[in-house]
């Protein structure tokens, strides 16, 4: 293995040149116990880190990267019991790791909507649908692979499969890398305690400003680690999202509304001059910040439209030859039989449509039926559009929430003519959507695996299975966290500390259909607010959730993407490159450590009875609360800096 780097042609092969896989001609082991449990454990505990931050701040991040460093550090740990591995069982561990970010942004963009209709589904029955949607996505794709990575290699760059494939090779000559890892964690932990746990810090600073405006930033690790990771370019479009909100449209309603004598729809109690900035965003302003958001997840979707027609008849006609090809002999490119696949999901559809219960209260086999011949539709077009897209653009820009609200559009205009307009079509139409969503999701990442796959030479149908494996063990882990943390936050999923913005957006969109009963002019404000965005070339679904989202969420993430611009200008490219490294394992470490604590905390509240943990803190002055909060934001700040730089002295002497 000593100084294996990745060909030129990985990345772009010569005409006429057919890439070699990095391993061709090599016996490795691959899907091993070890590679499997490892994937499993680690997409466990990232997949619920993600499902917090995506409660929080309405995205998450993609693990591929930090599962592989975490993998390879623990593997190296196994060598010294005489427990050798190879890079394909590391690659396999990611494949199994990752998919849980993909289950987990499937579930966040639209089970919390059936908590706050005040539907209290069991545990079994949404870990059921999230697996459905899982499967169906994972077996797919199956299908498209040989198309799509093997036959378009070069054309599609798949930029997160890449990008761990380098990271696979480079950290098989040396585990440095997960050093970041393993500080972020930490750091995150620690800060993540000291707040939310014993309390001996505020988890905002917040200045109050005339008219109900005001300056806030969340004292929050992960929210710091997802600006270094997005940039910022991104990170500042968020916040600008935020500042209008927070310092505009709230200052705005407020000032148009004092003089009102009576409650404005749709609030029915209290009167505007009354409200608080908290009150004021959550009764008018996250309508007009899910306008935003709808409009930009459709701009989005409309944008792909060639791309994603182009992409659905490509992928039948490859499909349509599946049977014309004989079978291949490599085992490279060796993938599930294509009946096998047909049987499975033909099984999945089949169990949707006769068991009762898992696709809602509306327990009828007609209902049924019609719910999953809605899923079959969606989600065997977007399916087939995602896992394109993603080779064009990456996962994190894949217009997910558009195929979602587009999904619901058609489900919900069904149920509509079919009269099925109460509270149980409401969420039976969800769950379509629910379903759709997580097979999109899981066909872009399963894609990117594939990809990874391919440049180091995996097995397709073992990195397949791998998938399977991991949409099936941790789906329930991502369902469980969400209703544990909607039982033990205060506010629950939607309030002020678990906003779910995705999920609130498709909640809308349902009610919208189905009630005819929204505050239209709000959500029209927000439409005019994404089309201006559109029109100035900013992008509308990061401005849109910055509107969406308080200002101290987004004020956290745009320090990240701050921090990154301040290292990375004025130096030597390679220096701006390692650095951007660095700083991206240990922003992953900080998403992980401080959600994992998060849930954990969450944990010891439902475990002790609903009872909150008791804070170490102190009662303070306003004042000194503050300045404590700033400090500690400056402290995250500061080691983040410090691990970025380590070592920069002493390589240059």
């Amino acid at each position: 293995m000593s100084g294996r780097t990745l060909p030129p042609s990985a990345y772009e092969p010569r005409p006429g040149e057919e890439y070699v896989p990095l391993t061709a001609g090599e016996s490795l082991t691959e899907f091993t116990i070890k590679a499997v449990f490892t994937g499993i454990v680690l997409g466990m505990v990232f997949g619920a880190a993600n499902t917090y931050l995506g409660l929080k701040a309405g995205l998450t991040i993609s693990t591929s990267i930090p599962v592989a460093v975490l993998t390879v550090v623990a593997f190296r740990l196994m060598n010294a019991f005489g427990l050798r591995h190879s890079i394909l069982e590391t690659n396999m561990s990611q494949t199994v790791g990752s998919a849980s970010s993909s289950v987990a942004s499937g579930v966040l963009f639209t089970i919390p909507a059936l908590f706050m209709w005040g539907v209290n589904p069991a545990w079994l029955q949404l870990t059921l649908l999230a697996m459905s949607g899982g499967l169906i996505g994972v077996l797919a794709m199956v299908p498209l692979r040989r198309y799509l990575i093997r036959g378009e290699h070069g054309n599609l760059p798949y930029p997160e499969g890449m990008a761990c494939a380098e990271v696979l090779v480079a950290a098989e000559e040396g585990g440095e890398q997960a050093s970041g890892v393993f500080w972020g964690i930490g750091v995150g932990m620690f800060f993540k305690l000291i707040t939310d746990g014993f309390k001996l810090v505020p988890g905002k600073f917040a200045i109050d400003l005339p008219l109900r405006a005001g300056l806030s930033a969340s004292v929050s690790p992960p929210l710091i680690g997802v600006g270094y990771i997005l940039g910022i370019r991104i990170a500042t479009v968020m916040v600008a999202g935020g500042a209008l909100s927070a310092l505009v449209i709230i200052p705005a309603i407020y000032l148009w509304g004092s003089g009102l004598s009576e409650p404005l729809f749709p609030e029915t109690e209290k009167l505007i001059r009354d409200m608080s900035s908290a009150e004021l965003w959550n009764r008018y302003v996250r309508y007009i910040g899910a306008g935003a958001v709808a409009t930009g997840g459709i701009i989005t979707l409309i944008k792909s439209i060639p791309t994603m027609i182009e992409s659905f008849k490509l992928g039948l006609s490859q499909i349509s030859r599946r049977g014309e090809e004989a079978p291949a002999t490599e085992r490279t490119d060796r993938d599930l039989s294509f009946k096998l696949v047909l049987m499975f999901v033909g099984a999945v559809l089949l169990v949707l449509t006769l068991v009762p219960g898992i696709l809602g209260e509306l327990d009828s086999i007609p209902v049924r039926a019609m719910a999953s011949l809605c899923i079959a539709i969606f989600a065997f077009f977007f399916v087939t559009v995602s896992s394109r897209i993603v080779g064009l653009v990456g996962v994190t820009s894949n217009p997910t929430s558009g195929m979602t609200i587009a999904t619901l559009l058609g489900t919900s205009l069904i149920f509509l003519m079919l009269g099925w307009t109460d509270t149980a079509g409401k969420a039976t139409a969800l769950m379509v959507g629910t379903v759709v969503c997580i097979a999109a999701s899981i066909a872009g990442d399963t894609s990117q695996d594939l990809k990874t796959g391919f440049i180091l030479g995996a097995t397709p149908w073992k990195q397949q299975v791998g998938e399977l494996i991991g949409v099936v063990t941790s789906a329930g882990v991502v369902v469980l966290v969400v209703m544990l943390l909607h039982s033990t936050v205060p506010g629950g999923l939607g309030g002020a500390e678990l906003p779910a913005p995705q999920s609130v957006l498709m909640k809308l969109v349902i009610d919208g259909v189905l009630d005819q009963n929204l505050p239209w002019m709000l959500i029209l404000i927000g439409i005019g607010i994404g089309l201006v965005a559109s029109l100035f070339k900013i992008p509308v679904l990061a401005f849109a959730v910055g509107v969406y989202l308080p200002l101290y969420t987004m004020a956290a993430v745009f320090l990240g993407g701050l921090l990154r611009w301040a290292l990375t200008r004025k130096v030597p490219a390679d220096t701006a490159e390692r650095r951007r490294e660095r700083g991206v394992l240990f922003g992953s470490g900080l998403v992980g450590g401080g959600g994992l604590t998060g849930v954990l905390l969450a944990l010891a509240v439902a475990l002790g009875g609903g009872k909150p943990i008791p804070g170490l803190g102190v009662e303070l002055s306003h004042l000194v609360d503050e300045a404590l909060a700033l400090l500690t934001i400056l402290a995250i700040l500061g080691v983040m800096t410090w691990f970025i730089r380590r070592g920069e002295g002493d390589s240059r002497a």
